[in-house]
């Protein structure tokens, strides 16, 4: 009987699964031209898959306003088939605030590449090519880091009370941004949250980012968040930054809040009673398990497994070799592989059709 499962894994491709890996893909561009002298491009990068000769959408960062060197905080995530070529085409738009659509939207150039060049250089920088495939100013950088085995996410809400007022008729306009320190020492952007607007006390909106992006499953890795005053033209004002790790984020796990100070170094070393530019509070942290498969089998899930077969008259006498149904006398047939494989630790139900 154990040359039968052997058979039917062999059959079914067990033994030679591809190899198979979830990639987070992070794109950034520098250089692009402004489109008048009046304003800055609105830019969002479209990332397509080749399939079956077509380019299709696999999903789209969100729009900057005003930049012309955008850190885009949208994470692509792709698989990674190792034995396959993965053709990848990454289109730069400006979409203005009118309307988010590609129909209106003015091209401003693309790169393709595949996803094992990305990989394999981790960090792949290339010129964007305009209509006509001619070399723009503008460039693309696309890093690439493997997901590590935890799929599991977090969820954070976040607020802030009595932020600096950098505006003189209004007040500030402010966003948070999340930088994970990196083993080199740099920092990458993990989320930047929407804009509040006229507020010193804003509640942003609860987000979910993979624990893989936020501290590479590192609890005590250092996070670097800074509070911004949003402005129009792109430039927009630092309000104060502060350090913190997952560690200290879990504590908002049981309903409590974690508060930071977020200090502006500049009028800490100016302002003798300085103390700082607003507290940040963190008013939840939830974590949510990215159970697999096996991890359902393995606690204990129990599966009813219920198969059905059409024997009709059209796949031939089960007498006959050439027929699908054929009983061999030493070996098993392309159903009884299957259903071996499938069901060897499953209770079967059988329900024949004829």
């Amino acid at each position: 009987m154990s040359n039968i499962y052997e058979s039917a894994a062999n059959s079914l491709g067990l033994f030679s699964s591809p190899c198979l890996t979830k990639v987070e893909l992070r794109v950034m561009c520098k250089g692009i031209s402004d489109r008048d002298t009046l304003s800055k491009p609105d830019p969002c990068v479209v990332l397509k898959m080749q399939s079956h000769g077509q380019w299709l959408e696999v999903d789209r960062t969100e729009v900057i306003r005003s930049c012309i060197n955008p850190t885009f905080s949208k994470v692509f995530t792709v698989d990674f088939y190792f034995e396959e070529v993965q053709r990848l085409r990454y289109e730069l738009y400006h979409i203005s605030s009118n309307h988010n659509g590609l129909k209106e939207a003015d091209f401003l150039g693309a790169m393709e590449c595949t996803l094992g060049q990305i990989v394999s250089q981790r960090k792949l920088s290339k010129c964007l090519l305009k209509q006509g495939n001619t070399v723009g100013k503008a460039a693309i950088m696309v890093t690439a880091e493997e997901l590590s085995g935890n799929d599991d996410y977090v969820e954070l809400s976040f607020s802030a009370r009595k932020l600096d007022d950098k505006d003189f008729f209004s007040k500030s306009d402010p966003f948070l941004e999340i930088f994970r320190t990196n083993d080199d020492s740099t920092q990458q952007l993990v989320h930047r949250t929407e804009t509040v607007m006229n507020n010193l006390n804003p509640i942003w909106k609860t987000f979910k980012v993979s624990l893989n992006s936020l501290c590479s499953g590192d609890h005590d890795r250092q996070l670097k968040c800074a509070v911004w005053d949003w402005d129009s033209n792109g430039k927009h004002d630092f309000i104060g930054e502060y350090q913190a790790t997952f560690k200290e984020m879990r504590m908002a796990m049981d309903g409590r809040q974690v508060q930071w100070e977020c200090i502006n170094p500049k009028y800490k070393i100016k302002k003798k009673n300085y103390k700082n530019s607003g507290i940040v509070i963190l008013n939840q942290c939830k974590i949510i398990k990215m159970h697999s498969f096996l991890d359902y089998i393995m606690g204990g899930c129990q599966i009813q497994f219920t198969v059905a077969i059409d024997f009709t008259a059209s796949n031939g006498d089960p007498r006959n070799s050439c027929s699908l149904h054929y009983i061999h006398p030493y070996q098993p047939n392309e159903y009884l592989k299957a259903l071996v494989a499938v069901g060897r630790s499953a209770r079967t139900t059988t329900v024949a059709h004829g």
